[in-house]
């Protein structure tokens, strides 16, 4: 090329506008693409596929050993001569584009000629070094620069803020030092003005998050935020639309400033870091936000009381069956008392690529749990949905699908369970489980293939407990398969059957207590054609009814049960909404329980009290005995009392009451099978016993017991009894007998 067609090209440049020249030096330069860089005697720049055609990319002309800044932003390189040899000076903006740079380090139209540089295809730059006097290198500043380590003393000395890249050996020395500051601070113009001493009014913190995505117009590309006492962020924009990158923040202390993060390797230099994904950024996007950008607010001493009857019960959290029934929080505190919020203006949801929170070098005693809040209601819900807790040592991070509110509780030590407990009374669990489901398919097969057609209305009650419980026992045994699949949806579905049909058993406890107290309260045969009737429908629908509402407003999902060692934390479909927990299973079975323990007495009594009044024979005082001991832990298991241990499960008493609590439970349908072929089966009298007082009396502890027998009158095989254990027909043979 001759010096006068350089002459005219550089003259190009002269005429090229000089007006938004930064933008457009963003612009040319686009990602993942090769671009010229010319040492010259001034500084410009043009597009190469505007002067030719099959080139693409930007060619930069570049003054060498400039003394004053160029007048096109800071991502224009700079070329300085070092010691014999040339060096590029640029920012941390080529990294991330993945920028690849064609370096030409003499002035062409002064001693080369150049015909060589233009024919070098700028589409894919190689690893290209020619001889000569022009010195074309080909440089790869992502490869060549990432694992750069930034040196701030040596920098400092230097006096360097960019990347240096010797060109001819392709040496990197990174002085981007990737720890910045907010470019300006931004006090939030809101209503919510915490004071000093105050806790943080949760639903007014939640208002403020929202209104995170006015600050997007008003503010250039970063700022610290001041909303008040105790409440301090930063917000930063995706400066770069050709590009999205993650974010990461980090600060030293709970008050110490919230700085800009570049490189992912110092997260450990600070104690709470937080990173937010490309993934969540593209969703955002996707999501018509024109502006991309991360906002997080740090709140201390915020009102997290929730409303619930915690104070009340103590927490019960056993083996597989007690978060069904108390899973008390009440005992959990925050984490340096510190909640996180993230926001980007959208509702950001399954991210694969997580958000991770980081909080190193901390100290604390207790089980810590990563849980969130949706930022709903007036005080936080917390839960462990969508979030996983990494635990090493004193460092924990936090990695959640979503973005909200965040924060650590943490369950005291001697709230949680360990690891050889939980993995015995699970053993325990899933054996009850299986046996109890086994016998209790047995009773449903005889009552439905061979004594359907002779069943009483206590039988009746008996058979829709019996299925209760057997449909039960199967949800929770697949339950920890169901959450192992890590399928939201399967999960929610298996949380809303399995309490389902927890609350359907507990409403048969107390329809068997009900059907009790009209026995002894009316001493005759109830006479409502469709009294059992009404009773399934306010037992199978009501429970459905609540089911629905809560499965319509999210309250199921994903939830852990912690214990002494973070890897065996085990992880269940259940309710995850405390309050809810709370108020529909804990104050239901407090109100059932009290009911059922009261009718449970009162019919034990009466029982007792007809076997003092009657004068059975020797010879059938040993299987009298039995049947009694028989229908105590019957009545026992129909009306769920043993469901009552969970209270013991406090102190001392802890332990053993989880294991007796198990035992009984996940035994239940194996004793109701007991109670079952016990009372079906009819006592044979003797041919010793001829006294009709004797007779008499033994009928009673027959028919007491016997739920086959009807309250009009005719039991199988023509005898005369009563329903629901003869308590009226047979103080009425015991009267009968006393005249005679």
């Amino acid at each position: 090329m001759s010096r006068m067609t350089w002459v005219l090209f550089v003259g190009l440049l002269w005429i090229y506008p000089v007006l938004g020249a930064v933008d457009k030096v963003r612009k040319c330069l686009t990602p993942n693409t090769a671009h010229a860089v010319v040492a010259d005697r001034f500084n410009g720049f043009i597009h190469a596929k505007n002067h030719w055609p099959r080139r693409t990319g930007c060619i930069l002309f570049v003054q060498k050993n400039q003394s004053k800044p160029n007048t096109f932003g800071k991502e224009f390189p700079e070329m300085r001569d070092n010691n014999g040899s040339s060096e590029l000076h640029f920012p941390r903006f080529y990294l991330k584009r993945k920028l690849q740079m064609v370096v030409m380090e003499e002035e062409p139209y002064n001693i080369c000629n150049i015909t060589e540089f233009f024919v070098l295809n700028t589409t894919s730059c190689i690893s290209y070094n020619a001889t000569g006097p022009c010195q074309i290198t080909c440089l790869h500043p992502k490869t060549e620069c990432e694992q750069s380590i930034y040196n701030e003393t040596q920098c400092n000395l230097l006096g360097l803020n960019k990347y240096r890249m010797t060109i001819r050996n392709r040496t990197c020395l990174n002085c981007d030092n990737p720890v910045k500051s907010p470019e300006s601070n931004f006090t939030l113009n809101t209503t919510f003005t915490p004071k000093e001493g105050e806790k943080l009014d949760a639903a007014e913190a939640a208002g403020v998050v929202k209104g995170m995505a006015d600050l997007a117009a008003v503010i250039e590309s970063s700022a610290a935020l001041n909303v008040g006492e105790g409440v301090t962020g930063i917000f930063m924009k995706q400066t770069d639309s050709a590009v999205v990158n993650e974010m990461l923040f980090g600060y030293t202390s709970p008050s110490g400033d919230i700085s800009i993060l570049e490189e992912t390797n110092i997260r450990p230099q600070f104690s709470r870091s937080v990173r937010l994904s490309k993934e969540a950024f593209e969703k955002a996007i996707s999501l018509n936000i024109s502006v991309p950008f991360g906002a997080m607010l740090r709140f201390f001493n915020l009102d997290t009381v929730t409303n619930n009857i915690k104070t009340q019960l103590q927490r019960c959290r056993i083996f597989k069956y007690v978060p069904f029934f108390f899973q008390d929080e009440a005992n959990s505190i925050i984490l340096g008392n510190e909640v996180l919020a993230v926001e980007m203006g959208e509702k950001i949801t399954n991210l694969t690529d997580k958000i991770s929170i980081g909080f190193k070098n901390m100290e604390y005693e207790g089980i810590p749990s990563c849980r969130s809040w949706n930022g709903d209601g007036s005080r936080p819900n917390w839960t462990e949905d969508g979030c996983l807790t990494i635990q090493n040592g004193n460092d924990i991070t936090c990695e959640c699908s979503h973005l909200t509110f965040f924060a650590i509780l943490l369950v005291p030590l001697n709230d949680s369970i360990s690891s050889s407990d939980l993995n015995n009374l699970t053993v325990i669990t899933q054996v009850g489980c299986g046996v109890s489901m086994f016998f209790l398919s047995i009773v449903l097969f005889m009552h439905f293939l061979l004594r359907r057609i002779h069943a009483s209305t206590s039988t009746m009650i008996l058979i829709h407990l019996v299925s209760a419980t057997f449909l039960l026992n199967f949800t929770f045994l697949i339950n920890n398969f169901v959450a192992s699949l890590k399928s939201s949806v399967a999960c929610k579905i298996l949380a809303a059957l399995t309490h389902y049909f927890m609350l359907a058993t507990f409403t048969w406890f107390a329809a068997q207590a009900f059907h009790l107290c009209m026995l002894l309260y009316t001493r005759r045969p109830i006479g409502n054609r469709r009294y059992l009737l009404k009773v399934s429908i306010i037992s199978w629908v009501q429970p459905s009814a609540i089911v629905t509402l809560m499965l319509i407003l999210g309250k199921y999902g994903e939830r852990a049960i912690n214990t002494s060692d973070p890897e065996d934390h085990v992880a269940i479909c259940w309710i995850t909404d405390n309050n809810a927990h709370y108020i529909v299973n804990i104050g239901y079975y407090v109100l059932v329980f009290i009911f059922t323990f009261t009718t449970f007495i009162i019919t034990v009594s009466y029982l007792f009290c007809l076997k003092r009044n009657t004068n059975i024979s020797v010879c059938t005082e040993s299987s009298t005995n039995n049947r009694s001991i028989t229908t105590i832990l019957g009545l026992c298991c129909m009306t769920g009392i043993t469901w009552g241990f969970a209270f013991f499960a406090y102190g001392p008493l802890r332990i053993p009451a989880y294991y007796i609590f198990t035992v009984s439970n996940s035994f239940q349908g194996f004793f109701l099978f007991i109670y079952y072929r016990y009372t079906s089966a009819p006592i044979e009298v003797t041919k010793d016993q001829d006294s009709s007082v004797n007779h008499s009396a033994l009928q009673t502890s027959t028919s007491s017991v016997n739920p086959y027998i009807d309250l009009t009158g005719e039991e199988p095989g023509g005898e005369t009894g009563t329903d629901g254990g003869g308590l009226s027909a047979g103080s009425k043979r015991l009267q009968a007998g006393r005249t005679n």
